[in-house]
């Protein structure tokens, strides 16, 4: 698979390098909701998925954490928990050899090098570094942290109210069903915008 158009030019020596060293299969995929970036290992075989409709700067991330993953079992093996700390010290590892060469913003270099003192399990669950990230993405969307508590919002074709923010999620009722849901405050919806 060929990832260059993918990632900003100056990383592709190093993803590249990392790559054919473990001889991992990456594959591109159409968007999933759950998650941006996946790494399997089977039958000796490292395979990394990575949504296809992320910007150049979280594909490079994500990318870069799933590679942390393929280096975490080659030398702990496959028992090794996903997000150990291992696994931290590695995809921070990784992750450094872009800070010297103008690969990322600085507003990016400057949420990154936040996330990256203790890397969550994804980078959607930092809200400072996605909203950053989110302003690179080539189509726009609104996310639920920043509409206001009582505004109008469709999510996967459901009506919703935003109610409270929790602290690290946001409590909203479905209109279909009156059911409260939990979200991630950088999930992307539809505000509905009510006529009086």
């Amino acid at each position: 698979m060929d990832f260059k158009n993918y990632i900003p030019h100056r990383a592709y020596p190093y993803i590249s390098k990392w790559i054919n060293e473990l001889n991992i299969d990456v594959q591109f995929v159409n968007s999933r909701k759950t998650k941006l970036g996946d790494y399997r290992f089977r039958n000796n075989q490292h395979f990394i998925t990575v949504n296809n409709n992320l910007n150049k700067y979280a594909t490079l991330i994500t990318l870069t954490h799933e590679i942390a993953h393929a280096f975490t079992i080659d030398k702990f093996g496959k028992t090794i928990k996903p997000h150990s700390i291992e696994w931290k010290e590695n995809f921070k590892k990784l992750m450094l050899n872009f800070f010297n060469y103008n690969i990322f913003p600085d507003e990016i270099l400057s949420a990154l090098s936040r996330y990256l003192i203790n890397p969550l399990a994804s980078t959607a669950n930092d809200e400072f570094l996605s909203l950053i990230l989110r302003k690179y993405d080539s189509e726009i969307f609104l996310t639920i942290s920043e509409i206001n508590d009582g505004d109008q919002f469709m999510y996967s074709g459901k009506k919703y109210i935003k109610y409270q923010k929790m602290r690290k999620r946001i409590k909203c009722l479905n209109l279909d069903n009156n059911r409260i849901y939990l979200f991630n405050p950088i999930t992307q919806i539809k505000k509905i915008d009510l006529k009086i």
